[in-house]
């Protein structure tokens, strides 16, 4: 669809039946001060617990035998923990922690994928005060320098490294922490390295010490280090404090009462070394008494089978993930009935973050959910970052269009800023990170004289005149850039437009270039889809996928329909390419959870990006003009 503001007229919205949720409505305060615009929730954030913990020590005592963490073993069976049992575990694993004299100056380093190890072990940090860092797995497995874990290690000197399984991780290991480093494994161990393993620290212990720690631990005790995407130079460290994390889970419960009035089951992938998943989702049910499904899969055509499987035997209360989730999903839907039944049991709120979900697969999923139970379920977004625990915004109106992002939730001040022609959405509040692990300079250039933290990303009102509607996303500031002609281009809203446009088929875009006469776009593709387009079968190399005449009509198809929208130079495209070499984690060209970095892609193809502009580069498909 296009931009333009949909608001469903009383008629349409009676005709549409929702199921019941209870989802709050905190309202909103406006103020403007000469050019800058301040906003926030009417209604007030609620008293903080004064550790995240206290949470699992609270469910502990009252629901002591719900199922807090449940994980599959390597036969398949379902491994779950109650909160009496995570709690004594969390206190005996704790314990044994306090000897390794761990610290802020000598955290604990994870490297692993989600799993119930790693769960205890990071709940037994919590609750021993003890910082943790869960590190992308793709630092120690994919990258071939390993410069992003080196440089983890070098910043926060960890004093305990746990690993999941010693082979996996031993190249990483040899490469980049010292002989002197202990070591924690799930599995394996190493030679000439001193290491345990981690059911050595399930032995029943004295707990008294633990416990007397846990008593001293304040909201501003750092509970584990995040890092940043790293899509600028090196990842940024960021402290999440006790009170960011409850800030956060507190804000959402507001936003979304129905997690008080029953506890969530997430039946979840997502990867903990981001805060989605780490403290958003694991948050979710562990601040709220529900109950967590560890999901080993993926959405990818590899691992979303796994998915399926584990859906199809557990009935999420709410569905969480990223854009490509939904559309595996989805498509799964529609044929599958026994998965209908299941996930649409007791499903009441979906939500997707990381980037713009299409029209096509909402309007997908009503179809589907309004066929199966007669309703639909309210699909919900917001606006988070690392450096904020990580939630600031959220949708709770029936508003449909791309890149709404909502309100600010309760305890959250925005803060729009005119830069560049845009305005900077700038945060502060209780889930706001003090500043980054040693690196003052940064930290100095995060903040504004205010306390706002700077974030970079653009932020407009959905309707000046209605300010109580909420916000849009705008792209980020820094990747916008001006033609020769001097004409402004917003790289953010194009990018979304050109892949919502051209789903399935396209994984991510980079508009090229600064100081250019004309617009191109380097395209992405996913090739799973591409090749079944193509028509030409699993011997096809990339390069004859991407050659195909069925490939090539569709992007000419997609060209042409993008500019008889476009609305000038800002957004016509002279030309496409489809790129066959995927864009390198190394080179900071995208991250591990697949995000772009369009500087970094401009700047590594130079040379293909002059090629594109000469004409030269065969992959190159120009654009009909059209009057």
């Amino acid at each position: 669809m296009s931009g333009d503001l949909y608001l469903p007229s009383s008629s349409v919205a009676e005709t549409i039946r929702w199921r019941p949720v209870a989802i709050g409505r905190p309202g909103l305060v406006v103020k403007q001060q000469d050019d800058v615009l301040y906003m926030q929730a009417e209604e007030l954030l609620q008293p903080l617990p004064e550790r995240f913990l206290d949470r699992l020590v609270h469910w502990a005592e009252h629901t002591p035998t719900q199922i807090l963490v449940a994980c599959r073993d390597a036969q398949g069976a379902w491994q779950r923990l109650t909160y009496a049992q995570m709690l004594s575990c969390a206190q005996i694993m704790g314990q044994h922690l306090l000897s390794y004299g761990l610290s802020n100056e000598r955290p604990l380093l994870m490297l692993s994928g989600n799993g119930l190890d790693h769960f205890k072990l990071a709940i037994a940090c919590l609750y021993a005060g003890i910082p943790y860092c869960p590190v992308s797995p793709a630092y120690s497995t994919l990258s071939k320098d390993l410069a992003k874990l080196h440089y983890i290690v070098d910043l926060l000197k960890p004093g305990l490294v746990f690993a999941s399984d010693s082979a996996t991780y031993a190249r990483a290991i040899e490469q980049c922490l010292t002989p002197e480093i202990p070591l924690l494994f799930s599995q394996g161990q190493m030679a000439g390295r001193s290491s345990r393993l981690l059911n050595e620290l399930e032995q029943p212990v004295d707990t008294q010490a633990v416990q007397q720690r846990f008593a001293r631990i304040g909201p501003d005790h750092i509970a584990k280090f995040l890092f940043t995407s790293g899509s600028t130079k090196h990842p940024k460290a960021v402290p999440t404090t006790q009170r960011m994390l409850c800030a956060n889970q507190q804000m959402l419960l507001q936003t979304f009462p129905i997690f008080r009035e029953e506890p969530p089951v997430l039946v979840d992938w997502l990867p903990w070394n981001h805060t989605f998943g780490g403290s958003h989702n694991v948050g979710i049910a562990l601040y709220n008494g529900g109950t967590l499904y560890i999901d080993d899969g993926k959405p990818t055509p590899q691992g979303f089978a796994e998915t399926l499987r584990n859906l199809k035997e557990i009935s999420p209360t709410a569905y969480l993930t990223v854009p490509k989730g939904w559309e595996e999903l989805a498509a799964a839907l529609e044929t599958d009935t026994a998965l209908r039944e299941r996930f649409f049991d007791r499903v009441r709120v979906f939500f997707f973050a990381g980037a713009a979900l299409s029209q096509a697969v909402r309007e997908r999923l009503d179809r589907i959910a309004e066929r199966h139970c007669g309703h639909r379920i309210r699909m919900m977004a917001g606006l988070g970052m690392t450096e904020t625990a990580p939630s600031c915004t959220f949708t709770n109106d029936p508003l449909d269009i791309p890149g709404y992002i909502g309100g600010p939730a309760p305890g959250c001040q925005i803060k729009l800023v005119p830069v560049d022609g845009k305005l900077e959405g700038r945060f502060r509040g209780p889930h706001v990170m003090p500043g980054y692990w040693r690196n003052p300079e940064q930290t100095a250039a995060a903040f504004d004289e205010e306390g706002y933290y700077c974030s970079g990303d653009a932020l407009k009102l959905v309707d000046p005149q209605r300010p109580e509607l909420g916000l849009l996303f705008d792209g980020r500031i820094a990747e916008d850039f001006k033609l020769t002609s001097g004409v402004f281009i917003s790289v953010g809203p194009l990018r979304t437009r050109i892949i919502l446009a051209g789903a399935p088929y396209i994984q991510e875009v980079v508009i090229a270039a600064p100081n250019r006469p004309e617009l191109g776009a380097m395209i992405f593709p996913r090739f799973p889809e591409c090749r079944v387009l193509s028509g030409l079968g699993e011997q096809a190399s990339v390069a004859e996928v991407l050659e195909s005449p069925a490939v090539r009509t569709w992007l000419a198809a997609l060209l042409e329909d993008l500019n008889r929208e476009s609305t000038g130079s800002s957004t016509y495209l002279a030309w496409a390419c489809l790129l066959a070499e995927p864009p390198s984690i190394d080179r900071g060209e995208v991250t591990d959870k697949g995000s772009i970095n369009q500087r970094a892609v401009l700047q590594f193809r130079a040379a293909t990006v002059e090629a594109l502009y000469a004409g030269t580069d065969s992959s190159r498909l120009t654009a009909t003009r059209i009057s």
